[in-house]
């Protein structure tokens, strides 16, 4: 009988696993359908075949820098438990982001944090809510982002314009919850423990929303708060002109403001269950939110294959690496 629960616990795990990723692959599916209808793929493969190379190199470089950039924000909010070190917060994130591309369910987020929490002795619960607080951050940007860009521009994609209001109030609770959760913390504490559960699984469900407590506090300082925003703002701005950049090395116009748009669109169209790549979402959200502004479904979608390519080549090459120091440097238990 003491076995049948973990037993138990397992299946539902698994079949849970099972539903997720089935309903990642039948969007991706349907998705696919409606962004790849009457795509003239000759023009695609002129468009990819003619890609510039020296734009290509410099959108490579920008994406490379930007990993950079996110390594050194999120090592902001890891500094208010440790002192963790440059490098090993970069190879920590490309492995991270390597695992959100190949890997199924963005297990990308757990392999990042299980990496530093070995390396540092940390606590799971605090590194995961400041890997989690960090994307809540990215949607509450990006849902700023693209309600400017789409009050200022003459064209409105009208499905983005519609997504954002639900993906507005997602964001505004995730940001509500950092900043309150940390106040009323101690009450909430108060509320676990009187659950009636056995002591033990009490003591460590209290002790895991403490560490999370701590990871969403990292936010409650000024000094952290504030590099936080300007490595947010550098990186959206990096990946802006990367996007104007893939486009030129496809002789296509994409504007900084179009720029800034598709970017908030995919980035919260990957909030979606997804297929490892996002593939399916990233053609639906291209072709939905470039073609208002002059570029042909083709040229779209010649546009976001060439930029996903370029993505695996950068968070392949440098993910894989992270992995792999990881597995040489670890240290011994």
């Amino acid at each position: 009988m003491t076995g049948a629960t973990p037993v138990g616990s397992r299946g539902r795990t698994r079949a849970l696993r099972t539903l997720s990723i089935a309903i990642a692959i039948a969007l991706a599916t349907v998705l696919l359908f409606f962004s790849l209808r009457g795509i003239e793929w000759r023009r695609v493969w002129l468009l990819v075949e003619h890609a510039r190379p020296a734009w290509l190199a410099l959108a490579l470089a920008l994406s490379t820098a930007t990993l950079f950039l996110r390594a050194c924000r999120w090592r902001v909010l890891l500094s208010a438990e440790a002192s963790v070190s440059v490098p090993d917060v970069f190879w920590a994130t490309c492995a991270g982001y390597f695992g959100n591309n190949f890997l199924p369910a963005r297990a990308g987020e757990l392999v990042r944090t299980y990496m530093i929490s070995a390396v540092y002795r940390l606590d799971l619960p605090f590194v995961l809510a400041t890997a989690l607080c960090e994307r809540i951050a990215d949607a509450v940007t990006l849902v700023a982002i693209a309600s400017i860009v789409l009050l200022r521009l003459p064209a409105q994609s009208g499905a983005v314009a519609k997504a954002i209001p639900l993906f507005a109030a997602l964001a505004l609770a995730g940001a509500a919850a950092i900043v309150i959760l940390p106040l009323v913390g101690p009450a909430a504490v108060r509320i676990i423990e009187r659950i009636p559960l056995p002591h033990g699984l009490r003591s460590r469900l209290v002790a895991v929303f403490e560490q999370g407590l701590r990871g969403l506090r990292a936010f409650h300082h000024l000094g952290r708060l504030s590099a936080f925003c300007a490595f947010s703002a550098a990186i959206w701005i990096l990946d802006a002109v990367a996007t104007t950049i893939i486009a030129k090395a496809l002789a296509l116009s994409i504007s900084l403001p179009v720029a800034f748009l598709l970017l908030a669109a995919l980035g919260l169209g990957s909030a979606l269950p997804s297929t490892p790549g996002y593939v399916g979402i990233y053609q639906f959200v291209a072709v939905t939110v470039l073609t208002p502004f002059g570029l042909s479904r083709t040229d779209a979608i010649a546009y976001i294959l060439l930029a996903q390519a370029l993505s695996y080549v950068v968070i392949g090459a440098w993910g894989s690496v992270g992995i792999a120091r990881y597995r040489r440097t670890r240290r011994p238990e």
